[in-house]
């Protein structure tokens, strides 16, 4: 079992930046991929960013976010520059065991709000 808890979102202009922290309980973090996930109003889930060794973006931040982990925190962390109105969501983390299709684990997110 994995928890996960979300923090560092907010409220920001246009062109601003955001760190988001997802702190995970559990011994065997480092071997999970991680992975951000977003939800706007009216829309569904969308993939953001993940890593495990290896990092992946989606292409509307790629450039903008950087997604990074820390094993000896059990922390992974969302950097978010130049955010755009757009970028309104809750962001949610989430746990990927080795060899599983899905996200097993999922956090209760943050918001984060770009003002224009």
């Amino acid at each position: 079992q994995v928890q996960l808890e979300e923090s560092g979102g907010g409220l920001v202009q246009a062109g601003g930046s955001l760190r988001l922290s997802c702190a995970a309980s559990g011994r065997t973090f480092n071997s999970y991929a991680m992975g951000w996930f977003r939800q706007a109003p009216g829309r569904e889930r969308e993939f953001v960013a993940s890593i495990r060794g290896s990092t992946y973006y989606a292409d509307s931040v790629k450039g903008r976010f950087t997604i990074s982990r820390d094993n000896a925190k059990n922390t992974v962390y969302l950097q978010m520059n130049s955010l755009k109105p757009e970028d309104t969501a809750v962001y949610c983390c989430a746990a990927r065991r080795t060899g599983a299709q899905e996200y097993d684990y999922w956090g209760q997110g943050t918001q984060v709000t770009v003002s224009s």
